[in-house]
C-alpha cells in the first residue's frame, strides 16, 4: 500500500490535482473492505474454536466457583449453627436463674403470710408418722396391761359368785309433755 502511495504521489504531481485522487482513494477503501472480509472469514473460522474454548474456560471458573461457594455456605452454616447452640444454652441457663429468683420470691411472700413451705408440709407430714406409730405401739401394748388391772380390780373388788346382783334395772320413764297453752 506504501507503494500505491508513493506511486499516487508522483502522479499527483504530473498530472492535474483532484482527478489521480479518487482512483487512489478508491484502490485504499477496496483493499481496507477486502482486509475487512479476510479479517471476517478468519475470525469466521476460527471464531467457533475460540468460543468453544470461551465455553469450555467459562464452565470450569463456573464450578470452581460454586465449589468455593458451597464451601463458605457450609462454613457460614457450621459457624451459625454453633453460635445458635450457645446462645441457646445461655439462654437455658438464664431462665433458670430466673426461675430460681421467682422461686425465692414466692416463697419469701408466702412464708410472710403465714403459708407454711414445702419443706415445713414434709416435716410435718414426717412428724405425723412418727406420733401413728407410736400410738400404734402403745395400744398394742394396752389392751394386756388393761386385761391385767382388769383382773386385779375383780379379784380384789369381790368374790367371783357376789358379783351376779339381783338387783333389775330400773325402768325408764317417759318424758313429760306440756302443753304450750
Amino acid at each position: 500500500m506504501v507503494k500505491k502511495m508513493q506511486k499516487s504521489a508522483a502522479d499527483k504531481k504530473s498530472a492535474i490535482p483532484g482527478i489521480q485522487m479518487p482512483g487512489s482513494v478508491k484502490d485504499s477503501a477496496a483493499q481496507i473492505w477486502q482486509a475487512g472480509l479476510g479479517a471476517f472469514a478468519k475470525a469466521q473460522a476460527e471464531g467457533t474454536k475460540a468460543f468453544e474454548s470461551l465455553v469450555k474456560e467459562g464452565t470450569s471458573i463456573q464450578r470452581k466457583t460454586q465449589a468455593a461457594a458451597e464451601e463458605k455456605i457450609s462454613e457460614a452454616t457450621n459457624r451459625m449453627s454453633a453460635m445458635a447452640g450457645d446462645i441457646s444454652s445461655k439462654a437455658s441457663g438464664q431462665w433458670d436463674k430466673l426461675e430460681n429468683i421467682f422461686e425465692d420470691r414466692v416463697a419469701k411472700a408466702l412464708n410472710k403470710l403465714g403459708v407454711p413451705s414445702a419443706k415445713d408440709v414434709n416435716a410435718l407430714i414426717a412428724r405425723i408418722d412418727e406420733l401413728n406409730k407410736s400410738v400404734q405401739n402403745l395400744s398394742a401394748k394396752a389392751p394386756a396391761a388393761a386385761n391385767r388391772v382388769a383382773r386385779k380390780a375383780t379379784a380384789q373388788a369381790a368374790p367371783p359368785a357376789a358379783k351376779s346382783s339381783s338387783r333389775k334395772p330400773a325402768a325408764k320413764r317417759a318424758p313429760v309433755r306440756r302443753n304450750a297453752s
